[in-house]
């Protein structure tokens, strides 16, 4: 059996907390199933600025680049809010993005039945819910240039940021969204903003020539991205893979968490393109939940997240498809048996912290594999 290279970033806040019951289903798929997996960890955030003085080392981020795959935790809390801005904790995970040319961020937005009555909506309308967010990562807004603030003189000073994509940048991110519908519903929305944005317009044009040239098995629609915040609330079970830019993403992406009941359930996976050679991904997988620094240290964070993004890493780097089948199965079932976290909490469940779900998980893990 090779070796599979997994390089663990815990982070600041609850990531470590999470990130200790992932370890745990590493090692029994190392020990019962040969699984191979080698790890190794390292610091990024506000703990890598407290040991380096950076959000993450030029050591780490050669680590990060050289394994197969990495899990993120979590970075920030008021610790670092006065550390110098090229230095906050949030600059290690762009960083990583960056270096790494990770440029398809995947939020999927599951409703689990037994968590339909936790969503802010109506159960009906969540329970079932399978939505996949295909989020471009690396371009648009928050990387375009020029990006400052000019003093104008008089007390007046202007903020800039450059919203700019090229077409290579579009084509890349809507073909990863339609492959991934081929496996899915084969249903695609592209969300811009066409109507006053040049690059909408750009985004909309190059996502269509795409969908023509190589995908016109799979269903396209377009929204505005503002009304696709809209029926996301009012009718999200209509949409199966949406597809958008980095800004609009990272909203949407947040809206969507909230219909499944808890931001503390949510993985995702950033991806590269494929190695011309091996077709090997540069990936890195991370739960959408923040640090939350005012319950770290307490034992009762959420874990779910971390782990459903290692069923990810399981399914996408790995191609251990029936592994994460068996694991997203597990949280699943420990969900339906009523054993819940506090920040899903029901009448009549069972609160737990962190270590008992994480073993339950892996009890489950363990008994779907025998």
């Amino acid at each position: 059996m090779s070796t599979r290279t997994l390089f663990l970033l815990p982070g600041d806040g609850i990531g470590p907390e999470a990130m200790a019951e992932v370890v745990k289903i590493i090692d029994h798929m190392n020990t019962d199933a040969g699984a191979g997996f080698v790890t190794d960890t390292g610091l990024v955030g506000g703990s890598a600025y407290d040991a380096h003085g950076a959000a993450i080392s030029d050591a780490d981020m050669a680590k990060a680049m050289a394994a197969d795959a990495v899990l993120f935790g979590a970075v920030g809390g008021p610790k670092w809010d006065d550390v110098p801005y090229e230095a906050r904790p949030e600059a290690g995970l762009l960083r990583l993005r960056k270096d790494m040319q990770l440029f398809a961020n995947l939020r999927p937005a599951i409703c689990y039945p037994a968590l339909s009555a936790a969503s802010s909506l109506k159960p009906e309308l969540v329970e079932g819910l399978d939505i996949l967010i295909v989020r471009e990562l690396t371009g648009g807004v928050y990387f375009g240039e020029p990006k400052e603030i000019i003093d104008l003189g008089n007390g007046q000073k202007r903020g800039i940021d450059t919203q700019v994509y090229d077409t290579y940048e579009i084509e890349r991110i809507a073909g990863v969204a339609f492959e991934l519908a081929r496996t899915r519903s084969n249903r695609v929305c592209s969300m811009e903003k066409r109507n006053v944005m040049k690059s909408g317009v750009l985004w909309n044009q190059v996502v269509t020539a795409s969908h023509k040239e190589k995908y016109s098995d799979v269903q396209l629609d377009h929204m505005l991205a503002d009304a696709g915040g809209m029926q996301l609330v009012r009718q999200p079970k209509q949409f199966d893979v949406i597809v958008t830019d980095n800004l609009f993403g990272d909203m949407l992406s947040d809206v969507a968490s909230m219909l499944t009941g808890s931001l503390g359930m949510l993985p995702s996976a950033s991806l590269g393109a494929p190695d011309e050679t091996t077709g090997k991904r540069k990936a890195m997988y991370e739960p959408v939940h923040g640090s939350a620094p005012d319950i770290a240290g307490r034992g009762i964070a959420n874990p779910i997240a971390m782990i459903a993004s290692f069923a990810m890493c399981l399914r996408y780097s790995f191609n251990m498809i029936a592994e994460a089948d068996r694991l997203e199965k597990a949280i699943a079932n420990v969900l339906d048996q009523g054993i819940r976290t506090g920040d899903i909490m029901a009448p009549g469940a069972r609160q737990v912290g962190t270590n008992e779900m994480g073993d339950a998980i892996l009890a489950e893990f363990k008994a779907l594999s025998a």
